[in-house]
């Protein structure tokens, strides 16, 4: 027993003992800040509502119904015929308790189902009719091709296996279009600008574009654009809310 040699302790130096209990702090700061947001989340969110505002709401959302009907049957010859384009630029402004089920149903089928989303669109009668009928809740026009480069470069995102990827390289866009010829964000913009033979393959492909509340370009305004509102057709001016 005596002759054996007794084995050196395992060191581990001062530096890593403080930076291991730093780490071990951290942790428990950041689980407490989470834990409190958690709570104060679920705290904001339960609002008891009411009863006239449950009354308020459900007027609102008749009388968008009548009104939906009514923008339904107006029909603006040559609406759409101020510009030599095809392209449209939709950006969804506002919509929410004072909204109709079919105002969202037509909403969610130019697929803005967010405030402050936009997407391009062909410019056609079906594209006229439903915008007729949502008008008070976006605001539209035709988009000059620096927008269009500006927003796919910048705000570009593509849907691949059901999720949502950034537009930062060639190889998504060759992966999902190359079949039909368009191997990078170059080719995706002039099929866009021009509303090429591929469009509805290519806007497909691109998810809706997350774009932040412009600070003084909008005032909460249903009436129309021309009428000193925010809504509607800007024709060229969409190109200023864009930037």
């Amino acid at each position: 027993m005596a002759d054996e040699v007794p084995q050196p302790l395992n060191y581990i130096p001062e530096v890593i003992l403080k930076k291991r209990k730093n780490n071990e702090e951290w942790a428990i700061r950041r689980k407490l800040q989470l834990e409190q947001k958690v709570r104060k989340l679920k705290s904001d969110s339960f609002v008891i509502k009411k009863p006239e505002q449950f009354v308020r709401e459900y007027r609102d959302k008749e009388m968008d119904l009548v009104q939906m009907k009514q923008r339904g049957k107006r029909r603006v010859k040559g609406a759409l015929t101020t510009s030599d384009s095809k392209l449209l630029f939709v950006i969804r402004i506002g919509g929410k308790s004072d909204m109709h089920p079919r105002t969202r149903k037509a909403l969610y089928s130019l697929r803005l189902r967010k405030i402050f989303s936009g997407v391009f669109v062909k410019a056609n009668e079906r594209t006229v009719e439903i915008l007729q009928k949502v008008e008070p809740f976006v605001t539209y026009g035709y988009p000059n091709l620096k927008s269009v480069k500006d927003l796919i470069y910048k705000k570009g995102s593509g849907k691949t296996d059901n999720q949502r990827v950034p537009l930062t390289s060639n190889d998504i866009v060759e992966q999902t279009l190359g079949q039909y010829g368009i191997i990078c964000l170059e080719d995706v913009v002039r099929e866009i600008a021009s509303v090429g033979p591929h469009f509805k393959e290519v806007t497909s492909f691109l998810c809706p574009f997350a774009l932040t509340k412009p600070e003084k370009a909008l005032q909460g305004k249903k009436k129309r654009y021309n009428d000193g509102g925010d809504s509607g057709n800007r024709e060229d001016h969409i190109n200023e809310l864009i930037s």
